[in-house]
């Protein structure tokens, strides 16, 4: 700490309060253009799970050049079902379109089933896998990469 002609300058002392709860403010509690580079930017819920399917069929890239059925990989946010419906909702499902296979991944019965961020990613790669490998009519096991 400076003393600058009776002027403190530097960290105020004693511990930060948050006083009416609301959180951490400034520039190292929201990313923006003050923040220092190393502060993450905020991601949606929805960005960072389409990132993780990203991620996964990166890896998977070089089946889809091999296979000679086209497949559309989609997210969508959660299915529609009839108001009868009383089986488990579901992660994912296979459509058949002209000229192309569709799996249709749902976001929010994926995210609701686990706990953290883990069991997230290890959920998406084991519905993608067991998808595709339906489509391309192969064992899960021979199209993982891991």
């Amino acid at each position: 700490m400076d003393h600058l002609g009776g002027i403190v300058s530097g960290p105020r002392p004693g511990r930060m309060r948050d006083r009416r709860g609301t959180g951490l403010r400034g520039p190292m509690a929201m990313p923006g253009p003050l923040s220092p580079r190393s502060v993450p930017a905020h991601r949606t819920p929805r960005e960072s799970f389409d990132l993780l399917v990203g991620d996964v069929l990166g890896a998977l890239d070089h089946h889809f050049s091999a296979e000679p059925d086209h497949v559309d990989i989609v997210v969508e946010e959660a299915p529609l079902l009839p108001p009868e419906w009383t089986d488990e909702v579901p992660l994912s499902i296979v459509a058949a379109r002209p000229g192309a296979m569709r799996v249709v991944l749902f976001r929010l019965p994926m995210t609701h089933r686990c706990r953290n961020k883990a069991d997230l990613e290890d959920l998406v790669w084991s519905v993608i896998l067991e998808r595709l490998a339906e489509v391309w009519r192969m064992s899960p096991d021979d199209l993982d990469p891991r």
